[in-house]
Parts: structure tokens; C-alpha cells; sequence
């Protein structure tokens, strides 16, 4: 018997992790808040880093097709969004909003926004974890 298992393991329980990834994705967005960037769109560049739950993904529909994170990113560059802290999570909560998702990050460069230096921000949203109660309702911690 192995001495540094615990009392009754029966075998080994494991745990896989799946990121979905876009990355580097270059978009020309109406975004800004100063007066020479209204109404003006500006370069973006985008990575979306997506945590799936469930393990074992063998289909499409288990997971989050590369082109509908594309596809959500340039429905939000079309709209005009003062800040990139507020289109990050926007994207951020349009992706949580998808099945699979339980974590989504949002890394945004605004290469234009400083003569020196890239400017960027990270958003990171995770969906709320639901837990039973005794009579099968959720709580939460």
C-alpha cells in the first residue's frame, strides 16, 4: 500500500483546464474620449483568452469557435465606446455569456495613444460560482 495516499483513494482524480485563444487580433474601433479621437477609429489590438468548463471536449459545440469571439469583437469596434477599459469588458461579459465560459480575459493595446510606450489594459471576468443548498436551491458564498 502506498503510504502517502489518504485513507480510502481509490485512484487519481483529474482536472483538465481548456483556454480558448484569439490572439493578436487588429481592429479598427470608434473608441476614445479626447476631441481629436471622436468620430475617428483607431487601432486596436486584441487578445481574448477564454476558460472552459467541462473537460473532455470532443465537439464544436462543447467549446467556443474562434470566430464568434472575432466575429463579437468587431460588432463592439462599431459602436462608439468612450474607453478600452469599458470594451474589454464588454467583450469580457458578452463571452461569459456563452455556455462554456466560465472565465474570460481581455487584453486590449492602443498603440496610438502614446508617443512612447504601448498603452493597454486586462480585464478579467469570471462567471459567479453557483453552489447547491441543502434542498437542491443555489447559494452563493
Amino acid at each position: 500500500m502506498n503510504q502517502i495516499a489518504p485513507q480510502g483513494f481509490t485512484g487519481v482524480t483529474t482536472h483538465a483546464l481548456t483556454t480558448v485563444r484569439v490572439r493578436d487580433l487588429e481592429l479598427l474601433a470608434d473608441i476614445g474620449i479626447n476631441p481629436d479621437e471622436v468620430g475617428r477609429r483607431q487601432p486596436l489590438v486584441l487578445t481574448v483568452e477564454l476558460e472552459l468548463t467541462g473537460t473532455g471536449i470532443t465537439a464544436i459545440d462543447e467549446t467556443v469557435d474562434y470566430r464568434r469571439v472575432v466575429a463579437a469583437a468587431e460588432a463592439l469596434a462599431l459602436v462608439h465606446i468612450p474607453l478600452i477599459e469599458t470594451f474589454g469588458q464588454r467583450l469580457a461579459e458578452e463571452c461569459l455569456g456563452w455556455p462554456c465560459v466560465q472565465q474570460a480575459r481581455v487584453s486590449i493595446d492602443k498603440p496610438f495613444a502614446l508617443t512612447r510606450g504601448m498603452a493597454g489594459v486586462e480585464v478579467i471576468m469570471t462567471r459567479p460560482v453557483r453552489f447547491p443548498g441543502p434542498n437542491g436551491e443555489e447559494s452563493r458564498p
